[in-house]
């Protein structure tokens, strides 16, 4: 323990040295990379529940579908008498604005389907730069501890140097 006296005053500041900090330290750091190893078990298993919903949603989406087109059919079927009531002529008849609408509707999923496929493209560039963005953070993070390191390095011999 060393003793100084504090200018103008008659207290003494105390210092020691505590052999118990590099322990702490070493806590902390194990305690943090325990946590971070505990959450890091379950990110594949969000991954594939994320996965299995969308791929779940995207089949009932595709059944309503069919379920909801399979019903207007059946609603426009002459075949069935005891749906003639509705009056709905069939749609395989030759009509002007039939042939015209399934050009329209062509159009329109081709073009979906395009601006689709681009947010993809834009989404998953993004997610790559983000994940370059924090490849750089670790890369300064590392480079910024060995600066303090060094740092408090040359004020620990600049200070042992003054002391006789």
């Amino acid at each position: 323990m060393t003793d100084d006296k504090l200018p103008n005053s008659d207290r003494n500041i105390g210092s020691t040295i505590i052999d118990d900090r590099p322990d702490m330290y070493n806590i902390l750091n194990e305690n943090f990379t325990r946590a971070l190893n505990e959450i890091a078990k379950f990110q594949p298993q969000y991954l594939q529940s994320i996965s299995n919903l969308q791929l779940d949603f995207i089949q009932t989406t595709k059944n309503t579908i069919q379920n909801i087109i399979s019903a207007q059919k059946q609603m426009t079927s002459n075949n069935n008498s005891r749906n003639r009531f509705w009056n709905i002529p069939p749609l395989s008849l030759p009509m002007p604005y039939v042939e015209q609408f399934a050009r329209q509707l062509n159009e329109f999923t081709n073009n979906t389907i395009r601006v689709s496929n681009l947010n993809n493209q834009f989404t998953i560039t993004i997610l790559d730069a983000i994940r370059e963005n924090l490849n750089i953070y670790n890369r300064a993070t590392d480079e910024l501890s060995r600066y303090n390191t060094n740092m408090v390095k040359a004020w620990n011999s600049f200070f042992t140097a003054k002391q006789f």
